[in-house]
């Protein structure tokens, strides 16, 4: 499901100064990044993750960064490895 800036905002409860500093860490990368942003379930999913990670655990903007590359890195391989599974699955002949 797509939503406006306006109402990721609303969802997350972060304010507009909080998401500016996150784009521009790269922590959330809209799907559209017009000045008509659009967001996604997984960008609040991820929204969630980085204010778990800065509020309730206390992780710095540093540590923040490195934990989201490793998700990243790591869905990265899930994804490869779903690929080879499906190719092992249907070897084309």
């Amino acid at each position: 499901m797509k939503m406006s800036k306006h109402e990721f905002l609303v969802r997350v409860g972060v304010g507009q100064e909080t998401l500016a500093s996150w784009l521009e860490e790269e922590w959330l990368i809209p799907s559209e990044p017009s000045a008509e942003m659009s967001f996604a379930d997984i960008d609040i999913a991820r929204a969630q993750l980085i204010r778990d990670l800065q509020v309730t655990m206390g992780v710095n903007d540093e540590g923040v960064s490195v934990i989201l590359h490793l998700v990243d890195q790591l869905y990265g391989m899930r994804r490869t490895l779903m690929t080879l599974h499906i190719a092992d699955e249907h070897p084309s002949d």
